[in-house]
């Protein structure tokens, strides 16, 4: 079972005070970008893959969505998702996307905002998301970036000239790192870049978008603590077709 930290009590506290969680998809500053890789989803059959908060569910049942399946491990997540919906066309439900079970080509998009850096058989869940999917379908996800998975304590590193660097601890050796964020002991999978996406096309999926996501010049003007996110990409963002 994947590690359900979210339940965790000081973890979710934590969490509920991130920017993110207090403001919704528009502040989070990589939504532009996840926003620009979507379908247009009037009319679709949408399945949310650890829907948090639902954010996107209730963004996807504004743009007219047909249905929204929001699932997630975390019990405190889904409360307070159900506590702030009221549209008659989004459900949540608990599940392990270790051990994800859908109906085989029942919807029109997949869409997935960093918790895939969570599972440990990836390539799995990709087979599963692959079959659920109707042919010609997307799935739009964000997910740690790699390099951001894989560096050495204490992360950044100043030179006496103060310049910053991020250097690296392993990044060829894939599986489990052991991370204190907002908790001790929360457990992600590494994967190098192309593991990622050759697990994808295994699955069957023609990728058509990756971002490595970093800030614009403006939105480092608009928030100055953005900058540091340049040095390295933080996030991944990636668009393919069923």
């Amino acid at each position: 079972m994947t590690q359900n930290i979210y339940d965790d009590p000081g973890f979710f506290q934590g969490y509920s005070q991130m920017p993110r969680s207090i403001g919704g998809l528009d502040a989070a500053p990589e939504w532009p970008a996840l926003k620009a890789m979507l379908p247009p989803i009037q009319g679709l059959k949408v399945v949310d893959l650890g829907c948090g908060y639902g954010w996107f569910c209730r963004l996807a049942s504004e743009q007219g969505a047909g249905s929204v399946l929001g699932l997630d491990v975390s019990e405190k997540m889904l409360e307070q998702a159900r506590k702030t919906t009221s549209a008659a066309n989004i459900q949540y439900a608990r599940a392990d996307l270790e051990h994800l079970d859908l109906p085989t080509n029942s919807f029109d998009l997949a869409y997935s905002s960093l918790a895939l850096h969570y599972i440990k058989d990836l390539p799995g869940l990709f087979g599963k998301i692959h079959a659920a999917l109707k042919p010609g379908s997307r799935f739009v996800f964000s997910i740690e970036h790699p390099i951001f998975m894989a560096p050495r304590n204490p992360g950044w590193i100043t030179d006496a000239e103060g310049r910053k660097s991020w250097p690296l601890d392993s990044y060829q050796m894939e599986g489990e790192r052991v991370t204190n964020w907002l908790a001790d002991g929360v457990i992600k999978q590494h994967r190098t870049i192309g593991t990622l996406l050759n697990a994808l096309i295994a699955a069957g999926f023609t990728i058509q978008h990756v971002n490595e996501w970093g800030p614009s010049d403006t939105e480092v003007v608009a928030q100055p603590a953005l900058a540091e996110e340049r040095e390295r990409p933080m996030m991944m963002l990636v668009g393919v077709q069923r």
